[in-house]
C-alpha cells in the first residue's frame, strides 16, 4: 500500500515537473473537457420539461380528436349506406308490382264516374272492389317509400318525367305537363319510373 502511493505520489509530482519545464498552464477560464461533460449531462431543466409535456399532450389531444371525428364519419356513413340498402333492396320487386298498380288505373278508367250509377250493382261492387284494393297497393307502396306522381300542371321535370308529345297552347306556359298518359313513381329520392306527359309548347307565330 506504501508503495503504491509512493508511486502515485512520484507521477504526481513528476507531471508537475514537466509543466513546469514546459511552461504550459490550464488558462483560468479553460473549462476542463471533463467537466463539460459532466455538465451536459445533467437533467433539463424544469420549465425545458413542462414545454415538452405540453407539446407532447397537444399532439397526442389532436390525434385524439381525429381519430373521433373519424369514427363519427364512419358511424354516420355506416347508417346512412344501411338506411339506403334497407330502402332500396325492394326497387325490382316495386318496379314489378308498378304493372298491377297500372292494370287497375286502366280498369277503373275503362268505366267514366258519371256513368256508374247507371251499372247494374255487381258491377258497381266489383269497381268498389277494384278501388279499395287500388288504395290499399298506393299504401303499401308508400309505406315502403314509393310514392306516386302525378304532375298535371306542373313544371316539366326530366329526371322524374318523360316527355311523349308537345301540344301547342297559348294558354299555358310552355313546359307545363298538360297530360299525364301514364302515372310516374319514386322509391327514396329516387325515380323508379317516369311518369309519360305531354308538355305545352308555345304555339307558332
Amino acid at each position: 500500500m506504501t508503495e503504491r502511493r509512493k508511486r502515485a505520489d512520484g507521477n504526481s509530482e513528476g507531471s508537475n515537473e514537466d509543466n513546469v519545464q514546459t511552461g504550459w498552464h490550464r488558462p483560468a477560464d479553460d473549462p476542463d473537457p471533463a467537466e463539460g461533460e459532466a455538465r451536459d449531462d445533467q437533467p433539463q431543466s424544469e420549465a425545458d420539461q413542462v414545454e415538452a409535456l405540453m407539446a407532447e399532450s397537444a399532439d397526442l389531444k389532436e390525434r385524439l380528436l381525429r381519430a373521433l371525428a373519424d369514427t363519427e364519419n364512419l358511424r354516420k356513413r355506416s347508417e346512412r349506406e344501411k338506411a339506403e340498402a334497407s330502402l332500396y333492396a325492394a326497387t325490382s320487386f316495386a318496379r314489378d308490382l308498378l304493372s298491377v298498380a297500372d292494370s287497375l288505373d286502366r280498369a277503373l278508367q275503362s268505366v267514366p264516374e258519371e256513368g256508374r250509377d247507371q251499372l247494374d250493382e255487381a258491377t258497381r261492387n266489383l269497381l268498389a272492389g277494384i278501388e279499395v284494393t287500388h288504395k290499399e297497393l298506393l299504401n303499401v307502396f308508400s309505406r315502403y317509400g314509393i310514392n306516386r306522381i302525378e304532375p298535371l300542371g306542373e313544371k316539366f321535370d326530366p329526371h322524374f318525367q318523360q316527355a311523349m308529345f308537345e301540344v301547342p297552347d297559348p294558354s299555358t306556359q310552355p313546359g307545363t305537363v298538360v297530360q299525364v298518359m301514364q302515372a310516374g313513381y319514386t322509391i327514396g329520392e329516387r325515380c323508379l319510373r317516369p311518369a309519360l306527359v305531354g308538355v305545352a309548347k308555345a304555339p307558332a307565330a
